[in-house]
């Protein structure tokens, strides 16, 4: 599956266990304030639950192709990743969605993250055209 609109992946976000993925994106927003990217990979990171339900092995490669056409190859690599990583962007997603775990404090709604998204989508259709 390839998401094609903002709107397409707004309704798989609903569909998804959204208020962990809204609290690890608010942490995100908290530690790291200008990547937007590092952000919104926090919050669409879980779709592969409902792309992938019988084999959560293959979770996070559907999740990082469903949003890598829309949200840039960047989001794509942070949502497919797991397993242990040196990289920085990386550790702190992981630590970020352990923490929204066990962390109790309203992340706000889905829908206030619609326009980050549609920034991320604008400016990765934006770079697609220039290549």
């Amino acid at each position: 599956m390839e998401l094609r609109s903002v709107e397409e992946l707004m309704d798989l976000l609903y569909a998804c266990r959204h208020q962990q993925a809204l609290r690890t994106a608010a942490l995100l927003r908290r530690s790291r304030p200008a990547d937007k990217e590092l952000q919104v990979a926090g919050l669409v990171r879980d779709i592969g639950q409902l792309l992938s339900p019988a084999d959560a092995g293959a979770r996070p490669e559907r999740a990082a192709a469903a949003v890598g056409p829309l949200l840039g190859e960047r989001v794509a690599r942070l949502v497919r990743h797991h397993g242990p990583t040196s990289d920085d962007d990386l550790s702190r997603l992981r630590e970020a969605d352990e923490e929204s775990r066990a962390a109790v404090f309203d992340a706000g709604v889905l829908e206030d993250w619609r326009t980050l998204l549609e920034l991320v989508a604008a400016r990765n259709s934006r770079l697609g055209a220039v290549d």
